[in-house]
Order: C-alpha cells, then structure tokens, then sequence
C-alpha cells in the first residue's frame, strides 16, 4: 500500500510537516495515527507529561527525570515484564506547546532499540460532530542485528499502537468524566 492509500490529505500534510525522518540503511521507520474522541486540550496534556510517561502507557511501571523538564531533559523508564526491556534511558528532544510536538531520542537502556527517536503530534479533529483529536507518532529506529526491517517495524508499530489505543480509552474517559452536556445513550 502506498502512503497516499493510507492516509488522508490532512494526516499526509502533517505527516509532511512534522514526521520527516530520514532513515539510514540499516533502519526502519514509520508513521501511525489515532483518532481520539476527547479534545485535543485533554489528550495533549497526557502527552506533554514527559515525566508520567505510566498516565497512558501501559508498559511503563516508573518514570524518573533529571532535569528541569526542558529540551535536553532525561528520563529513566522501568518497563513492566512481559518486554524484552526492563529500563530505558530517554531524552526530551522537542517540546512544543503551541503545536503539540514532543520529540523523543533513547539514549540508552537494555533494549534493543538503538537510534531510536520519536515524535508524536497531536491536532484538533472534529469526529461525530464533537470535538476530538487526531494523533500522528512517527519513528526511526536502527534494524538489530538478526531481525530485518519488517520484523523490527511490526514490533515497534505494536507497541506504538497499544500506547496510542490506551492514550485514547484514558483521554475518552477523561472526556466523559469532563462534559457537562447531556450524553444522549
């Protein structure tokens, strides 16, 4: 399937805008996107929170940051077992609250992810008439050694989809805690 056949014009612009990684030989990357049905407000203050990573991430057991929070900042994940993973060592490389970017780099752990680095956007997107967001992250990441770029793309795509699926069962019941309005069932 060709990029133009899984996307939208509005996901391809900001895909083009602001997912643009330039992967080397022996990497791989990709782009997946969410649709959220809680305002973009909502959902961008769970992703912002570089330092509570466990607010949505289902594989994350214990977040601590050295640093004031800023670009540069580094955080040390514990990952729950069931991962090839117990630690992750992670940098904050973008932070922008007025468009919604985070930007992320490991810089270490006892994973096999090397090189990897990642961004995810988040953008106001009305769906079924209310307001919702639509969720970009993209990533790059180096092949390791006996895996190949499709083995190494489906692993990584999996886990971003359960972080995105679980970002938004908790940002849509945040939503619904939030409105005020009556819910017509």
């Amino acid at each position: 399937m060709n990029r133009g056949d899984a996307f939208s014009a509005i996901e391809l612009e900001y895909i083009g805008r602001h997912h643009r990684h330039e992967p080397r030989e022996n990497q791989c990357t990709s782009e997946l996107v969410k649709h959220i049905k809680a305002p973009v407000h909502l959902v961008w203050s769970l992703v912002r929170r570089f330092d509570q990573p466990q607010k949505y991430k289902p594989f994350v057991s214990r977040c601590v940051v050295k640093g004031d929070f800023g670009i540069g900042s580094v955080r040390e994940v514990n990952v729950k077992s069931g991962l090839p993973a117990t630690t992750s060592t992670e940098r904050l490389e973008l932070l922008d609250d007025n468009e919604h970017i985070l930007g992320v780099k490991f810089v270490g752990g006892d994973h096999r992810l090397r090189n990897y680095s990642s961004i995810i956007t988040v953008h106001p997107k009305v769906i079924d008439g209310r307001p919702g967001t639509l969720v970009i992250e993209s990533f790059v990441v180096d092949v390791p050694d006996g895996n190949t770029k499709d083995e190494t793309c489906y692993f990584v795509q999996a886990l971003i989809r359960c972080n995105l699926k679980s970002l938004a069962d908790v940002s849509e019941r945040m939503a619904v805690q939030d409105r005020t309005e009556p819910i017509n069932l």
